[in-house]
């Protein structure tokens, strides 16, 4: 199953041959197929088929066409904090992927047929968690495999937020994936040859939706002891997570935010009595502080009479505490303005002027080479005044 987009040379490629085909919508799903390259979980000698768009099977080992898992993926509508269960999870890929969107206090569990599968899909955790700079850059909640068989699950186990089964589903077995499911949670599945979405409204109640026609693998039925009675396969168990452990995700957490603010979001703004008192010792303030000082040498330095230059504004250094936040933002922007058009006719400040050398070096040089990405969370971890067994854990006592 699969080939409804062109190959990729790269993982990247591939991601943007499904968004271009519309498998691909959300940007939250993107992310996470960005994040982890599809050729990780292949066998080495079989590297060069990753970036198709076709299923994948060695062995027990199997992977799902591309288009395929985009499609579960879109129609799972996964949250931070969703319990998932993945019912045939093999490599452990989609489950991988779900983990860095349910972040880390979500619930990430699969049950896999095969024990090798499982070893296997372990192996491939481990060397995401050790060695991927994507790793650093989610929130993760890491998935946990059981060996057995998905219809084997005893009935009275817990239901779960997103369900997915990734073997085709015979009616006869319909009502029992229902059943592991929450009112108001989502099971995906193949069910007589289509894609289905089904929605759990209420105790007795759903919603059905057809997404796309499919060929998968039927369930393999469960095998029936002397005495009659199959085998029950236990789900992971529901860990409570301990303070050790909270407070390392809280640490990353808070050293992570800096560099969401860099990547672009939304910065919050402050309102409770004093801030703005504390952003006069923040960073922010002190370039604007060092700006008024550098505006206010520029109008010296330039030849004027003495009478023409305000000397209230000059002198004036501090901020009564009842002037208006909005205008004094105004005045700090127009200051700033004030300062680069002085800037340009007069000699910078020794930290500019080394800029300025940087850059000029640069572009005489011509091309420049693009340097390696800086995995921003790790220096940060490493930076701090902790003992060195404290920092690896920190790390995940990662490789890299």
């Amino acid at each position: 199953m699969g080939g409804a987009v062109s190959a990729g040379e790269d993982n990247d490629e591939l991601i943007d041959n499904l968004k271009e085909a519309h498998y691909i919508r959300s940007d939250l799903v993107e992310r996470a197929f960005r994040a982890i390259d599809r050729a990780d979980y292949y066998l080495e000698e079989y590297r060069d088929s990753a970036y198709k768009d076709l299923a994948w099977r060695h062995g027990n080992l199997h992977l799902s066409a591309p288009c395929i898992y985009s499609e579960v993926m879109e129609a799972l509508e996964l949250q931070p904090g969703l319990s998932f269960l993945n019912l045939g999870s093999g490599t452990g890929y989609l489950s991988t992927m779900v983990g860095l969107i349910l972040g880390p206090f979500g619930v990430n569990h699969g049950v896999e047929l095969h024990a090798d599968v499982v070893e296997y899909a372990y192996q491939k955790l481990d060397y995401f968690i050790k060695t991927s700079d994507s790793f650093d850059k989610f929130e993760f909640c890491e998935p946990s495999f059981v060996v057995g068989n998905c219809l084997e699950i005893p009935p009275e186990s817990r239901q779960y937020d997103r369900v997915y089964c990734g073997a085709g589903v015979q009616k006869e077995y319909e009502n029992y994936m229902k059943n592991l499911l929450k009112v108001g949670g989502i099971l995906v599945l193949p069910l007589e040859e289509k894609l289905t979405k089904i929605t759990r409204t209420g105790q007795n109640t759903w919603e059905t939706k057809k997404i796309i026609a499919v060929t998968f693998a039927p369930l393999v039925q469960p095998k029936q002891s002397i005495n009659g009675r199959g085998k029950s396969v236990p789900l992971p168990i529901f860990e409570v997570r301990t303070l050790q452990d909270l407070a390392r995700i809280s640490i990353r957490h808070t050293l992570r935010q800096p560099m969401a603010v860099a990547e672009g979001r939304a910065k919050r703004r402050v309102s409770f009595p004093g801030a703005r008192a504390m952003h006069r010792y923040g960073p922010r303030f002190e370039r604007r502080r060092f700006c008024r000082r550098f505006y206010r040498q520029c109008v010296n330095s330039v030849v004027l009479h003495d009478s023409m230059i305000p000397t209230a504004n000059i002198d004036d250094c501090q901020y009564p505490g009842g002037v208006e936040e909005e205008e004094e933002e105004a005045e700090e922007l127009e200051e700033e303005r004030s300062c680069r058009r002085a800037g340009e006719d007069l000699p910078e400040e020794d930290e500019d002027e080394n800029t300025t050398g940087d850059e000029d070096e640069k572009g005489k040089s011509g091309s420049t080479r693009p340097e390696p990405p800086v995995n921003v969370l790790r220096e940060r971890i490493l930076g701090l005044p902790l003992p060195e067994p404290l920092k690896m854990y920190l790390l995940y006592y990662r490789d890299k």
